[in-house]
């Protein structure tokens, strides 16, 4: 070390000492340094209790304390375009936008200048099972303006007339989604395409007195589920429900249903120079065993879906390519999962259900709706019970159901149903 280093390193020295003799950090405590400072004491942070209640009209209420914000959704299990009826096609997208439009007295401005006031962001969704409505606010501010959620439609011309116009543009611009279509003719292969879940979702046209009368038969709280996040008293957020949201009138039909019947639904579009194949098969009625089965076939290199009561395997290719990646994907599901794998799929079925919950609150808001309608409210002890006997059981039923295949594109070369039916006979 030079003499001028040696230096420079003995100021550094004594001005550090100097500094510290000076202000005192060895002994002096925070409020006496820096007086006025409150003494804080932070809270644990604790984990999320989860509360049901199933009320008289038949809706379930279910809450989590935990969330700094707060989510309410309200699902309707019937709401979805499965259960539109005759002539009906297109009610369920078009209801959709007619969520938290006039009704109960109340004009639609009203009901959005109560929610904005509130600080609420609202949200609405519907498929094939189901719609949701529902708003994310300060917890606070979320049994005060929950009851907006079941003002009763007064179906004026003008909302109804701005929905099917919102309905019409939406389902134009799924036509151009090659996944969308895939995803049509994969339910129509399935389930038949004059089915009710084998008819599209995405249909537009839908006349106001089909809306009406959808709405009126779908949209009722019996079987439908009031997911909160945030509440810290589970209790007195039920009484609000029970006192606030309005006693249904009995649903006068049985829900409409769709026998799992295999097939094949083709969409030739030489145009798009591009093929897409899905194949698909009856799934099990267990959540968590169909997502683990989901991940076995993902590993096994393809590309895997599944969703209530359907699961399967899709791929994409150059046109010439189309037969090599069906061989691909009938290889993939043709091969039974081992144990190594099994126990893989489950942890990761398992990371992947976990995640959701902290996703943000609407996504805490979804996993909880979906685990009133699965009977699975510990998600973790949900998959932890998911054995390899359980997988292997279902993967023997799935392939003994019969294969469904869909093809969207230019798709010349893609084998017909009863080649690839044979491969799994």
């Amino acid at each position: 070390m030079t003499m001028a280093s040696r230096a420079i390193s003995q100021a550094a020295r004594a001005a550090t000492s100097r500094a510290g003799a000076n202000r005192g950090f060895s002994v002096l405590t925070a409020t006496e340094e820096f007086p006025g400072v409150p003494t804080t004491s932070p809270a644990t942070k604790k984990g999320s209790v989860f509360s049901s209640t199933t009320l008289a009209t038949g809706l379930t209420v279910v809450t989590e304390d935990a969330s700094l914000v707060s989510t309410v959704s309200l699902t309707y299990p019937n709401a979805g375009s499965s259960q539109e009826g005759p002539g009906e096609a297109g009610a369920a997208i078009a209801n959709r936008y007619l969520a938290f439009k006039s009704g109960s007295n109340l004009s639609s401005a009203i009901i959005l200048r109560s929610l904005e006031d509130k600080g609420a962001l609202v949200f609405s969704s519907a498929g094939r099972r189901g719609a949701t409505v529902g708003f994310t606010a300060a917890r606070e501010n979320a049994a005060y303006v929950a009851p907006l959620l079941m003002t009763e439609c007064s179906f004026e011309k003008w909302d109804v007339k701005e929905a099917q116009e919102l309905a019409g543009i939406e389902a134009g611009e799924a036509t151009s989604n090659a996944q969308v279509a895939l995803t049509d003719q994969i339910y129509a292969a399935a389930y038949g395409a004059q089915s009710s879940m084998g008819r599209s979702y995405y249909t537009a046209g839908a006349s106001r007195p089909s809306i009406m009368s959808f709405r009126e038969r779908n949209y009722t709280l019996d079987g439908a589920v009031l997911a909160a996040t945030g509440i810290a008293d589970h209790e007195a957020f039920v009484r609000m429900v029970d006192s606030e949201f309005p006693i249904p009138a009995p649903r006068k039909e049985a829900p409409l249903t769709a026998e799992y019947m295999g097939g094949e639904a083709r969409v030739s579009a030489p145009s798009t120079g591009y093929a897409h194949v899905a194949l698909a098969f009856q799934g099990p009625t267990s959540a968590p065993v169909t997502n683990v089965l989901k991940h076995c076939l993902g590993m096994s290199g393809v590309t895997a879906f599944a969703s209530s009561g359907i699961m399967g395997v899709y791929g994409g290719s150059a046109p010439g390519d189309a037969s090599a990646t069906v061989d691909a994907l009938s290889k993939a599901v043709g091969v039974a999962p081992s144990a190594d794998v099994v126990a893989s799929a489950t942890a990761a079925a398992k990371a992947e259900a976990l995640a959701t919950l902290d996703g943000g609150s609407q996504s805490l808001a979804d996993a909880m709706t979906a685990s009133v309608f699965d009977s699975t409210m510990s998600l973790a002890e949900a998959y932890d019970s998911v054995t390899a006997d359980d997988v292997s059981k279902a993967y023997a039923a799935m392939l003994k159901s019969q294969v469904s295949l869909a093809a969207v594109g230019d798709i010349s070369t893609v084998p017909y149903h009863a080649t690839i039916a044979s491969r799994f006979a």
